[in-house]
C-alpha cells in the first residue's frame, strides 16, 4: 500500500477567485505507517483525507494510490478501490438505525458480492475482534457512541482493506470510549494495517508514528 501526493491542490467554487482547500501539499504514506493529520478547524484536514480515500479529486497536482495516478482511473476502478482496499471510519459513525451491528457490518461485503453465509460468519468474527461479541443484533439506537463506533471499525475492516482512514472518530465519543477507540486503531496498525486518522487531539498526534500538519490548507514544517 503506497499513497504519494505532489503539489495537490484543492480550489472549491465560490467567489471570484474561488476558495483554495489545499496548497501545494506534498508527501508519502508507506504501508504500515500510523499517520495523524492535524490543523485547525478548516485548515483541510477532511478535504485532505477525502482525496486520499478517492472520495474525491484534487484541483491540482497528482495523487498516485498503490502507484497509479488516480487521474488515469475510471470512476468505477476508484469504486472498486474503496471498496476493497481502504476502509472508511468516521466521527458521526454513519450506520444505517434500520439496520442491526451485524447487518451494517455485512453492506460492504454485500456489495463485494460474498456469500451470504460467509458474509455473516464473517461480520460476526468482527464484531468479536471489535468487542461486541453478544450485540450482534443490536440496532445503532441500542447501542452507545462507543459501541457504534466499534461497529464502524468492524465495517471499515469488512472487505480486508490495506488501509484505514479515520475522521475525528472519536469527536462524538466520552473520554473512556476515544481511548478504547484509540487503543483499537492503534492495535490494528500493529497487526499491518495502514492507518490515517485526522484528529484535533494531541495525546493522540504524540503517539503516531508520523504527523502530516496542515494550516491554511498548506503544509506546516
Amino acid at each position: 500500500m503506497s499513497i504519494l501526493c505532489s503539489d495537490l491542490a484543492k480550489v472549491y467554487e465560490g467567489g471570484k477567485t474561488g476558495w483554495p482547500a489545499l496548497r501545494g501539499v506534498s508527501f508519502e504514506i508507506k504501508s504500515g505507517e500510523f499517520v495523524a493529520v492535524t490543523g485547525p478547524s478548516g485548515c483541510g484536514k477532511s478535504t485532505l483525507l477525502n482525496i486520499i480515500g478517492l472520495l474525491d479529486e484534487p484541483s491540482g497536482g497528482r495523487y498516485e494510490f498503490n502507484g497509479r495516478d488516480i487521474v488515469s482511473m475510471s470512476d468505477q476502478e476508484r469504486s472498486q478501490a474503496r471498496l476493497e482496499k481502504i476502509g472508511f471510519v468516521f466521527q458521526a459513525f454513519h450506520l444505517l438505525n434500520r439496520l442491526s451491528a451485524l447487518e451494517n457490518v455485512c453492506l460492504p461485503m454485500l456489495y463485494a458480492g460474498m456469500d451470504s453465509h460467509e458474509m455473516k460468519t464473517r461480520a460476526a468474527s468482527l464484531l468479536h475482534k471489535v468487542g461486541l461479541k453478544g450485540k450482534e443484533r443490536k440496532t445503532p439506537l441500542e447501542l452507545s457512541g462507543g459501541e457504534r463506533q466499534r461497529v464502524a471499525i468492524a465495517r471499515a475492516l469488512a472487505n480486508a482493506p490495506e488501509l484505514i482512514l479515520a475522521d475525528e472518530p472519536t469527536g462524538n465519543l466520552d473520554t473512556v470510549s476515544s481511548r478504547e477507540i484509540v487503543d483499537m486503531l492503534f492495535a490494528l496498525n500493529a497487526e499491518g494495517l495502514t492507518v490515517v486518522m485526522v484528529t484535533h487531539d494531541k495525546e493522540i498526534a504524540a503517539r503516531a508514528g508520523r504527523n502530516i500538519k496542515l494550516r491554511d490548507g498548506r503544509l506546516e514544517p
